[in-house]
């Protein structure tokens, strides 16, 4: 997810056009890029097809070798086993190091395709001469991080996948990830040991009912209260035991609601869970607002991290909750 504002920003922003023809395959790759990888093993010749959450039938004479993915799903088919060829979305930080969004992918063997909203280097995807694009949605039709002017020309590149990530469980989509992984002839090495350490994480959530938990995001100006039903990680939470506040006024597009910081005492909470990811405000950020350091939870130092970014694998999720769970273990139930 690229954050509450912008899950939104993104779908008003996209405009209207097409970028490169697709003339353009036989160029030779662009200067500056990583080389490509060797794809993950994959059974020659076989035919291949898959059905994505937009109800679209892949149907192709052999197993995709090349994959471009859209980060936070390259995140997931590398824990999977899966080696994209390219990627695109946040993945590489201005310091030079990885975006947690990318995961465990090795991003100094892929091509990046583009690092920030509405940036896709066509030359590049179409030079890469690719077999399938998977990317996340939060919209059904929309895929993330495809920018809606140069979205035509992509499409006719290569097939593509969409994964939902909207009024799914997060079990639903690594299942999605895992049987597309497997469809792709990934080995799945680790799937059965990540697996259970997710399924053991996740029965400790029960225990942790008690608590009151408020998971928020901060910006300059405002804060955002998320809307549980709209996130997969956060209903895996609720389904599990975790008491997480409901906002009672929603914003249009139903992630989150909007308060002012003057407002951040909206919800009483015996926990925060803040969100870690690059654009949102960091706790000591936060820690300047006044009416957000009185916070009951604030003051008592029951502020811990909220890693939206988790891979939709097994591992990312291990991780995630591991975490999670060391963290509640160590807040106690407020006044």
């Amino acid at each position: 997810m690229s954050g509450p504002v912008m899950a939104r920003r993104g779908f008003l922003a996209a405009a209207a056009g097409l970028a490169a023809a697709v003339t353009l395959a036989a160029c030779g790759g662009a200067g500056g890029t990583a080389a490509a990888p060797e794809a993950s093993s994959a059974p020659a010749a076989q035919p291949w097809t898959f059905t994505d959450d937009r109800g679209k039938k892949v149907d192709l004479d052999k197993t995709p070798s090349k994959v471009v993915a859209q980060v936070g799903a390259a995140a997931a088919l590398w824990d999977f086993g899966v080696r994209p060829v390219g990627v695109f979305g946040p993945h590489k930080l201005q310091d030079g190091s990885k975006d947690p969004q990318v995961g465990n992918v090795d991003i100094t063997k892929v091509t990046g395709l583009g690092n920030v909203w509405d940036k896709f280097n066509v030359e590049q995807y179409i030079a890469l001469q690719p077999d399938l694009l998977v990317s996340s949605m939060y919209e059904n039709g929309t895929l993330w991080y495809v920018p809606e002017k140069s979205k035509d020309t992509i499409e006719q590149v290569a097939p593509t996948v969409g994964v939902m990530l909207t009024g799914k469980t997060a079990t639903e989509v690594i299942g999605t990830y895992e049987k597309l992984a497997a469809s792709l002839g990934a080995d799945m090495a680790g799937v059965p040991e990540a697996k259970a350490r997710m399924e053991a994480a996740t029965k400790e959530l029960a225990a942790l009912k008690d608590l009151k938990i408020l998971m928020m995001s901060g910006g300059a100006d405002q804060m955002w209260v998320v809307n549980p039903p709209e996130y997969a990680d956060i209903r895996h939470l609720m389904d599990n035991g975790l008491d997480i506040v409901v906002p009672g006024k929603v914003d249009e597009g139903g992630f989150f609601q909007t308060l002012s910081w003057e407002n951040a005492d909206t919800y009483d909470a015996d926990v925060i869970l803040y969100d870690t990811r690059t654009q949102a405000l960091k706790p000591e950020e936060m820690m300047k607002k006044p009416t957000f350091a009185e916070l009951p939870a604030v003051k008592a130092g029951q502020l811990y991290p909220w890693r939206a970014e988790a891979p939709f694998s097994y591992q990312g999720y291990a991780d995630f909750l591991e975490e999670l769970v060391a963290n509640l273990k160590k807040a106690n139930k407020l006044p």
